[in-house]
């Protein structure tokens, strides 16, 4: 690097930032110095070696954005180390170099999952420019990488698991609305989830010290439901033989969630919405106003805007509380969070059943994922439970699941060939246990095409 600074002054060039790290495998020294120099000068940081056993051995050592690799090494050729890099660290782009510039070279080459084919003798400029482009996107696919783990930590809500877009805008907006303090109604089928929701917003929030308390309305009657809500002075009915306070004065400063709302009767709405109102209520058969700060977060698994229409739900409650509304996605809309959940549930569960480690078969899970859940997450989490209790052995087999889950699809359908593409990979790399090599062959297709299909299929 220090003979590199000092050509470079010669030249009158000034020395550039360092634009990212190479290794260089390749046994002929001249060449090594060559690409050395030019990449030098370029203002990237770079390693030889003249094997490639030493190269794998420092690509272990220290990260690296770009390995230029020799096709004809003396003892391993550059297609076998090409292969152990992509075992080591599929993310890490390979350029590969030769003498012997022929199309099958070339072509064998990029299937083994090579970025580029460079030949011998080689343009500078052209060379550079691939390089460039290459490292640029190395660096893309790291910076993207990061901010999806930062995006991980920011929205690192317990118990909450998704990855796909329709729970990452959900993630989005609890972000954004949990520093305030404005009422949030939460719309979405039963077994959604959408209490855990109300827990994330009020965790990130700055009443996350203060209460959160939550109320099923629709589980109680609404003399009882009042009672519970605003509390009671001695003697206001027959049963109140003792003053006691409600859960507005429970949360206060804190969360009150109310879920299923929507089951309310129009009575107790009017006292809800002058809370919302004015901040006031009063203890049942109590004379004094008590003032209370509390957030608002509703839940709500019915259409309101339908009941208003009907005269079943009173529509200045549901503007009171539809302020920011939240619509939370059944499973069925976010398939791609099937399989992350069905993990987080077992593994969950397996600790809880204090079984030993269990895995999901490639047929379980797709029978899994298959299925359209009409119950939901927490639908999902039954049907894990169950396959943990009674599973024999260390795999979830479809055996173990439900059968009307083993049996989702339509009888007579015919699955489509993507469908059974898939499935047969799923099978193949079950088998194989992930070994991707060993997969490709016995599919009879290319390391990077089995990489390609398992990124389409979501089989990582």
């Amino acid at each position: 690097m220090a003979e590199a600074a000092v050509l470079s002054r010669r030249l009158g060039r000034e020395q550039p930032a360092v634009q990212g790290s190479i290794l260089i495998i390749d046994d002929e020294a001249s060449i090594r110095e060559s690409l050395q120099t030019l990449l030098e000068l370029e203002g990237f940081t770079v390693e030889v070696t003249g094997t490639g056993e030493e190269g794998l051995a420092r690509i272990a050592e220290q990260p690296m954005d770009l390995v230029l690799l020799d096709l004809a090494l003396p003892e391993r050729n550059g297609l076998e180390v090409l292969h152990d890099i992509r075992d080591r660290d599929p993310l890490l782009p390979v350029i590969m170099i030769t003498a012997y510039g022929t199309v099958e070279n070339a072509v064998a080459a990029m299937q083994a999952g090579a970025s580029n084919f460079v030949q011998k003798p080689w343009d500078n400029e052209k060379l550079l420019a691939d390089v460039r482009a290459v490292v640029g996107r190395k660096r893309a696919e790291e910076e993207n990488i990061q901010l999806k783990r930062a995006l991980k930590q920011r929205y690192n809500f317990e118990h909450i698991v998704g990855k796909g877009d329709p729970m990452l805008r959900i993630f989005d907006l609890v972000a954004q609305v949990a520093p305030s303090r404005s009422t949030v109604l939460l719309q979405g089928e039963s077994g959604t989830g959408k209490e855990l929701i109300a827990k994330a917003i009020h965790m990130h929030s700055p009443r996350k010290d203060r209460p959160f308390v939550p109320v099923n309305t629709g589980s109680m009657p609404s003399d009882l439901l009042e009672s519970t809500l605003f509390g009671h002075v001695k003697g206001a009915f027959t049963s109140a033989v003792a003053s006691k306070k409600g859960l507005f004065e429970m949360a206060d400063r804190g969360t009150l969630f109310l879920d299923e709302i929507g089951t309310m009767s129009m009575e107790t709405q009017a006292k809800i919405l002058r809370v919302l109102q004015d901040r006031k209520f009063m203890h049942l058969g109590g004379v004094q106003e008590l003032q209370v700060d509390v957030r608002i977060i509703a839940a709500t698994n019915v259409d309101l805007k339908q009941m208003c229409k009907e005269g079943r739900f009173r529509e200045d409650l549901y503007y009171r509380l539809n302020v920011i509304p939240i619509a939370v996605p059944a499973l069925r809309e976010r398939p791609a969070d099937v399989r992350p959940i069905a993990e987080h549930f077992l593994a969950q569960l397996v600790a809880m059943h204090r079984k030993p480690r269990m895995t999901f078969t490639a047929a379980a899970m797709e029978a899994l994922q298959a299925y359209s859940y009409p119950g939901n997450v927490r639908e999902l989490r039954n049907i894990i439970e169950r396959a943990v209790v009674t599973g024999a052995g260390p795999e979830i087999l479809p055996q173990d699941l439900p059968a009307h889950v083993r049996e989702a699809a339509p009888a007579g359908k015919k699955m489509s060939l993507e469908d059974l593409e898939r499935s047969y990979i799923a099978e193949v790399l079950d088998f194989t246990r992930g070994k991707k090599t060993m997969a490709a062959q016995i599919l009879g297709i290319s390391r990077k095409t089995l990489l390609e299909k398992r990124k389409k299929y979501g089989l990582d």
